[in-house]
């Protein structure tokens, strides 16, 4: 377990540690979009979906472009661990009143699966508490299964999607807890 984790503010001089994190991820299953239209119904259905072997998912966001994305951010909230950056949550405002926004949880390969994200998302909902949010969203791929299983673990619910969401065309789903 580790032992000296720090969660702060990201500045300015931090940027270049974070672009150089490793933004992908592995996963092995997805969640798979279901969509069927009749006269008088729309419906959409995920459903988890195995995948017949592992696969490597490059980040949906350029690392290089996330700099100007962070200029427009509430918070971007960096993780060290033994003085060595391991993750960061960039935060914003969300789309409802009293809201906050996670576009992106990064944990650098070597610290995974070490509790840095949960660690990252417990700050992102103390910052958002401090400043009077009331709900908190995240946003992820339908193919970042390990996010979609953090979220879950960490007491956010499903709240809808958005085709066509990323650079890639791909979809995103929503996430959101009440921070009460």
């Amino acid at each position: 377990m580790i032992e000296q984790i720090n969660v702060r503010q990201a500045i300015s001089s931090d940027i270049p540690r974070l672009i150089s994190l490793d933004h992908g991820y592995n996963t092995d299953h997805v969640w798979q979009l279901t969509f069927r239209k009749q006269p008088s119904e729309i419906g959409a259905t995920f459903r988890e979906v195995r995948l017949p072997r592992p696969m490597q998912v490059v980040y949906p966001r350029d690392p290089k472009r996330l700099v100007d994305e962070w200029t427009h951010l509430e918070a971007l909230l960096l993780v060290e661990v033994e003085e060595q950056p391991a993750g960061y949550l960039a935060l914003s405002d969300g789309p409802a009143e009293e809201s906050g926004w996670i576009t992106d949880v990064v944990v650098d390969l070597r610290f995974r699966r070490q509790g840095i994200a949960s660690r990252l998302l417990a700050a992102g909902k103390e910052w958002c508490r401090a400043r009077d949010r009331r709900l908190l969203f995240m946003e992820m791929q339908t193919k970042n299964f390990p996010a979609i299983c953090l979220a879950q673990r960490t007491g956010f619910l499903y709240a809808g999607y958005s085709d066509l969401y990323y650079p890639d065309q791909d979809i995103a789903l929503f996430f959101a807890v009440e921070l009460g």
